[in-house]
């Protein structure tokens, strides 16, 4: 067996942090975050659990203890700590959290955890909305508390239960009986939390660049031809697929003699649907594909199989008695057999693994959760020899965000269901869990509803991964084509854009893995006072630059529009798509409906925001290409000042792949002129040009802005430019053709850049336009608002009323609906 990699491990204490008596112990880990231990033979751990890996954090924090009236009291500046020193209780065990304003900001052991923000799920399988969380590490009250106390341990060993383990370390069950805690006090310093889980548990690894396009999934009895035709349907529909998932039925199933038991497992590839498994899997390759099958473990390596005859050598059993070999996570003897299996066929060219575990959660060793080993080995597996470790299984508890990518499960094709995964994307960050991957559309059961699935298709383009996904049903198919004009177009939108999005989203995939912040955050991270923060549970942050409210609504039959309530923070705003701008003066921020149609979806800019993105054009090779585009597109936002820096790097393995940096700067001057540089690529590419192509081309577009003249210089010398105004968008953009990447490029929009004139009006009417009211009504209505502006508003809801005496056309001017009224009202009060 080859290197079998580890996990990088530290998990002594620093002694100078400890306290003990002869059975309890406590660690300060940080100021705010301290570790309590009960043990009933007074012997400690200091080995690494499933959860924790980390707790040497180098020089001891700042704290100070003393025993007063039989009690130790330990005081950091963050929290205050009281202890009896007996066996925890309520009483004896406490924990006041400073900096917080609240009379819930004291832990007594044992106690409910009310304002808790919650974590995640193991799954949503099965699921028609609303599933409960577990606990995260973030809380309005100021404190959370992990339980390790049942985590099994990772110990070196080089046997295990009399078998010779050659896996370096093994995860073995923790000897004695006790508690051991972990208690966050950070107040609401959210985000510091968070950072500190990660370096209690382990960072969230870097995932490959075709990990972030757009995935296809179906459960459904694909053949090669079938399969090939679908995927050059997608090429000739110009629709980037990355990554092809494939369902159980590329094995065995109903061909497995029932002597061998079902066909849910299995490893042997089903000629009848694909002759040359090789050939399948190297076309897919070759239109820019990478591959996962599913596998379902749980009955072990059967007679039937392929590979059972040499499995059964291994494990010492005479492949000729067809003797079953059972599945056995506790013993390292079948482990790496069944990994050699594995192997094999990843010769053939699978890329990784669907671990779709969904049997239970018993092992043969006590409080092993099969599905948490499944996925540490796997991972672990996927990564030897210098790959890229990938996998792709459902959550196991705290510490699994070191195990991407999440499976969420088979969820309801239902409006519940998609109003509930906003909510609990952004939620499972209070866990350290970013990488979430859902049935966009949603799996099975439901009905159809085109609507439906278009805004789930919306809410796919900004997920942390967009995985399309169905049941196997002849009417539940997901390509887009099968639905009507206008749905297939915001679908193909949608799958569009999230491709386009690949540089940003993968400059935020490094953002998670070195700076520790997930790509979709709770609004309340960066805002844990204000209490509108808390109001707007689907609404999330996007990366760095974008804050996005999924629209998870039916559409208003009057308006023809459809709805979700939005908070913006404190600033000035614009819709990424339209430019239009919004204005939040106050320091609460700002809170509002948003109305948009079936083909567009609340996503906002903050101004001086920059977006990173690819075109789909030649330039940049096939339409699923994941190679560092030779064409980029920036889109920036008027208003502010603003930065960004584009990391790109060779895609060899992960944080240790040679890496460039593009910094990206608006500089915005109210009332005068302005500034958009690119720098030149720094890191390997500078020496090289390993990493990015040695001459780009660069589009930008300033968003949100009246037209304007503009000169473009690279490396100091100017340079001719095409330069277009698109009204639509309120947006001025500008081609740069291919310039060196070891050159600066510096955009001067000369004179004033002034922001976009004031579009309410006509937006009003477009508004009015598409409703479905009556066309007198919409007249009366239109003149009052050119007239009127803002002031307008309250007059819509009397438009029953003649003008000066006028009645002859009183049977025609109906009610204004609410919904179109305030659909008016998000367009006249949005600045």
């Amino acid at each position: 067996m080859t290197h079998f990699p580890q996990l990088d491990t530290h998990p002594i204490m620093n002694p100078e942090a400890v306290i003990q008596g002869d059975h309890w112990r406590i660690g300060v880990l940080a100021e705010s975050l301290i570790r309590v231990e009960w043990q009933d033979d007074g012997v400690f751990e200091d080995h690494a659990t499933q959860m924790v890996v980390n707790r040497d954090w180098g020089a001891k924090p700042h704290f100070t203890h003393t025993v007063r009236d039989g009690r130790l009291v330990l005081d950091t500046p963050a929290l205050r700590l009281t202890y009896d020193m007996k066996p925890f209780s309520k009483e004896g065990l406490s924990v006041v959290i400073k900096g917080v304003n609240s009379n819930r900001n004291t832990w007594n052991y044992g106690e409910e955890q009310e304002g808790n923000l919650r974590g995640t799920a193991r799954t949503l399988d099965e699921t028609n909305g609303v599933t409960p969380l577990g606990l995260g590490v973030v809380s309005r009250d100021g404190w959370a508390v992990l339980d390790d106390s049942a985590s099994n341990i990772l110990a070196e060993t080089e046997q295990v239960n009399g078998e010779a383990n050659p896996f370096g370390t093994w995860v073995v069950p923790r000897p004695g009986e006790g508690h051991d805690l972990y208690v966050f006090g950070y107040a609401h310093r959210y985000i510091e939390a968070i950072r500190d889980f990660y370096r209690l548990t382990g960072p969230t690894p870097l995932l490959p660049r075709f990990a972030l396009g757009n995935w296809w999934s179906r459960y459904h009895r694909y053949t090669e031809r079938e399969y090939l035709q679908l995927v050059e349907r997608f090429e000739h529909e110009g629709l980037p697929f990355t990554t092809a998932v494939i369902d159980m039925d590329w094995h065995l199933v109903d061909a497995v003699d029932p002597k061998y038991g079902s066909g849910w497992t299995g490893y042997t590839w089903n000629r009848s649907f694909f002759p040359d498994p090789k050939r399948f899997l190297d076309t897919l390759h070759r239109h820019g594909l990478k591959i996962t099958p599913n596998v379902h473990p749980r009955d072990g390596i059967r007679a039937f199989e392929d590979g059972y005859a040499e499995a059964a050598r291994q494990l010492g059993i005479d492949p000729a008695s067809e003797e079953p070999i059972e599945f056995d996570l506790t013993s390292p003897k079948f482990m790496k057999t069944y990994f050699d299996l594995h192997h094999r066929l990843e010769d053939e060219g699978i890329d990784f693994w669907w671990l779709d575990w969904q049997q239970g959660g018993v092992t043969r060793q006590q409080g092993l959760d099969p599905l948490w080993m499944l996925n540490h080995l796997h991972y672990l597996d996927s990564g030897r020899d210098g790959r890229w470790p990938l996998t792709f299984s459902r959550y196991a508890g705290p510490g699994s965000h070191r195990y991407p990518v999440g499976f969420s499960g088979d969820t309801v094709v239902s409006w519940e269901s998609l109003r509930f995964q906003p909510y609990f994307t952004a939620t499972a960050s209070n866990i350290g869990y970013g990488w979430w991957s859902h049935d966009i559309g949603g799996h099975m059961f439901g009905r159809r509803d085109e609507e439906l699935e278009a805004r789930w298709y919306q809410l796919g383009a900004f997920s942390p991964i967009n995985r399309l996904h169905s049941t196997d049903s002849a009417f539940n198919g997901k390509e887009p084509w099968n639905f009507r004009a206008e749905v297939r177009d915001s679908m193909n939108a949608s799958l569009r854009l999230r491709h386009e999005l690949i540089p940003y989203l993968y400059t935020m995939n490094w953002r998670a893995a070195i700076k520790d912040r997930p790509i979709v955050e709770p609004m309340y991270w960066q805002a844990a006072d204000n209490a509108s923060a808390y109001e707007v549970p689907n609404e999330f942050r996007f990366g760095t630059e974008l804050v996005v409210a999924p629209i998870v609504e039916p559409i208003d039959r009057e308006a023809q529009l459809a709805k979700t309530d939005v908070w913006l923070p404190q600033g000035t705003w614009f819709d990424f798509f339209t430019g239009r701008r919004y204005e939040a003066p106050g320091i609460d921020g700002r809170k509002l409906e948003v109305w948009r149609p079936l083909e567009a979806m609340p996503v906002f800019a903050k101004a001086g925001g920059i977006v990173p993105m690819q075109p789909l054009d030649e330039a940049n090779g096939p339409v699923n290409s994941i190679d560092n585009p030779k064409h980029v597109r920036v889109v920036a936002f008027a208003g502010a000042d603003g930065s960004f820096t584009l990391v790109e790097d060779d895609g060899s393995r992960g944080t240790e792949s040679a890496v460039s940096t593009t910094e990206m700067a608006l500089h915005w001057v109210a009332g005068s002129s302005a500034t958009f540089t690119i720098g030149a690529a720094q890191g390997e590419a500078e020496a090289d040009g390993s990493v990015v192509p040695e001459r780009r081309a660069w589009t930008v577009v300033m968003r949100g802005v009246e037209p304007a003249k503009v000169s473009v210089r690279v490396g100091g010398e100017a340079i001719e430019a095409t330069t277009a105004y698109d009204e639509r968008t309120l947006s001025l953009s500008v081609e740069i053709p291919e310039v060196s990447s070891a050159c600066a490029v510096e955009i001067l929009f000369d004179g004033e850049l002034a922001l976009a004139h004031d579009t309410s009006a006509d937006d009003a009417f477009r508004v009015l336009y598409n409703a479905q009211i009556d066309y007198l009504t919409k007249d009366k209505a239109d003149r009052l608002v050119r007239s009127d502006g803002p002031a307008a508003l309250n007059a819509l809801h009397t438009l029953e009323e003649p003008a000066n005496g006028d009645h002859r056309h009183d049977l025609f001017v109906s009610h204004m609906p609410e919904s179109v009224i305030r659909a008016v009202a998000e367009q006249l009060l949005r600045v």
